[in-house]
């Protein structure tokens, strides 16, 4: 059976991720066979728009094969993984640059790779059972695949606080974080694709949108945007450690499972996104980044104890933000080598 399954449904090209017992997570060859063809369609007057969904209802897609990345660090093959982001990259901004209508249904889990696979796309469909989060920095990686562009134009300073907790969003945090643009019921989402493949016309999306309902991240916002204005990491870590209530309890228990190189990279680079005018300037500031997470940073480690071992205690090479040298920060923030990320 496919990991991938690519075909034209009516006036449709339609790309369902069908790896259920992985979560649907995006391998390297399901990144060559969706790049393609997003190249074909975007040329071909038979498709008026893509949709983009995935098989079960667990997850549309919980993130990138970190399994495989992993075997391939801990062999010392840091070549073939940052092939892999480079070509992922690339997909991600074939897709926010798509010149038709891309639908892409998130019902279940998308994180990581799952997010860049939706939040670049033109219509981002949610349902009651979404669940969205960039938790990189617990595995010793940063938000990536663009996901630092979307999180730098979330509302107010919700950008780092999701970034650096990983905080999970359902479908209404979703559409206020701007990771989404509506919401649609799971039992309607078989007739809403009919729908599409029968019209070939997105406007027809609009009859099966729900009211999201009241987002908690936006209840959350000003206790946010107190802590996470801070100029400083150090700082928002402090002003936290300072307040004795439940919500800046929860906030600093979630920052402390990060790796600290990872949550003072994240830092920066939302501060850095919100200065860019298009996704790609992030993606290439993201792949010096994660290019050099295996080799320099706490990648290995962080996958070790959550995905391989699962242990949940992951020994970072440097346990505290004070211990990271400021030397190792610019070295993963320099240009990437051989070179860096080009369009």
């Amino acid at each position: 059976m496919s990991d991938i399954n690519i075909r034209i449904t009516g006036r449709a090209g339609r790309i369902t991720l069908n790896r259920p017992k992985a979560l649907n997570a995006l391998s390297h060859a399901m990144v060559r066979a969706i790049d393609p063809m997003l190249v074909r369609w975007a040329q071909d007057p038979e498709i008026s728009i893509v949709l983009m969904d995935a098989v079960g209802d667990r997850a549309f897609c919980a993130g990138g094969d970190v399994a495989d990345l992993y075997a391939k660090g801990r062999a010392g093959n840091f070549a073939a993984s940052q092939e892999f982001w480079h070509e992922e990259y690339l997909m991600n901004a074939r897709i926010a640059n798509f010149p038709k209508p891309l639908v892409v249904i998130m019902d279940g889990i998308a994180m990581g790779g799952g997010v860049g696979l939706s939040a670049h796309a033109s219509h981002r469909v949610v349902t009651e059972r979404t669940v969205v989060a960039m938790p990189e920095c617990a595995i010793g990686l940063i938000p990536d695949v663009g996901g630092s562009y979307v999180l730098a134009r979330s509302p107010g300073h919700s950008g780092e606080y999701l970034a650096l907790t990983g905080n999970r969003m359902d479908g209404a945090d979703c559409i206020y974080a701007g990771f989404a643009d509506c919401l649609v019921k799971s039992d309607g989402l078989a007739a809403l694709k009919s729908d599409i493949f029968e019209t070939g016309n997105v406007a027809v999306l609009e009859q099966h949108v729900t009211k999201a309902g009241e987002s908690r991240l936006a209840q959350s916002q000003d206790e946010i945007d107190a802590f996470f204005t801070a100029k400083t990491l150090g700082e928002v870590f402090q002003m936290l450690a300072g307040r004795d209530d439940d919500w800046a309890r929860s906030a600093l228990k979630k920052m402390n499972a990060g790796a600290p190189v990872s949550m003072l990279l994240t830092f920066d680079l939302i501060r850095q996104a919100r200065e860019m005018t298009k996704v790609e300037q992030a993606l290439i500031a993201e792949f010096r980044l994660v290019t050099r997470c295996s080799e320099l940073g706490e990648f290995l480690e962080g996958v070790r104890a959550a995905i391989i071992d699962k242990d949940r205690s992951p020994k970072w090479k440097y346990p505290t933000i004070s211990d990271v040298p400021g030397s190792l920060l610019a070295k993963m923030k320099s240009p990437a080598e051989p070179r860096d990320l080009e369009f």
